[in-house]
């Protein structure tokens, strides 16, 4: 039979090993991908508000649907085990949101000034 500090030590070992493990290069190029992705996201997304003419606190609603759009395309991707490729599911939510909001505000006047004024 074992005794209670051989069930305790067992336990220990089998936590460590439990332990999720990344490898530093594979995270990094998973968060290339996340900012690559929501860059590109906002400039087509600038462009389609610009062109669709929607202007002050509408375009900006615009952006935000589109950014979770984006997450929820990113978690898709990653098929929705998100603990397989990031440490957390902010990596994926949060990290680069407004990143790729000035990328957006210039494409959104570009476009609008393009279609609706000139």
């Amino acid at each position: 039979m074992a005794g209670h500090d051989e069930v305790v030590s067992d336990k220990k070992s089998s936590d460590i090993s439990d332990l999720p493990t990344f490898n530093a290069e594979n995270m990094q190029s998973n968060m290339k991908v996340i900012y690559y992705s929501r860059t590109f996201m906002s400039i087509i997304g600038g462009v389609i508000a610009g062109v669709l003419g929607f202007t002050s606190l509408m375009g900006f609603v615009f952006y935000f649907l589109v950014m979770a759009i984006t997450s929820v395309g990113l978690a898709a991707k990653a098929g929705f085990s998100v603990h397989s490729y990031f440490d957390s599911w902010n990596r994926i939510i949060l990290d680069g949101f407004l990143g790729g909001l000035m990328s957006f505000v210039l494409f959104w006047t570009f476009a609008y000034d393009m279609v609706h004024i000139f």
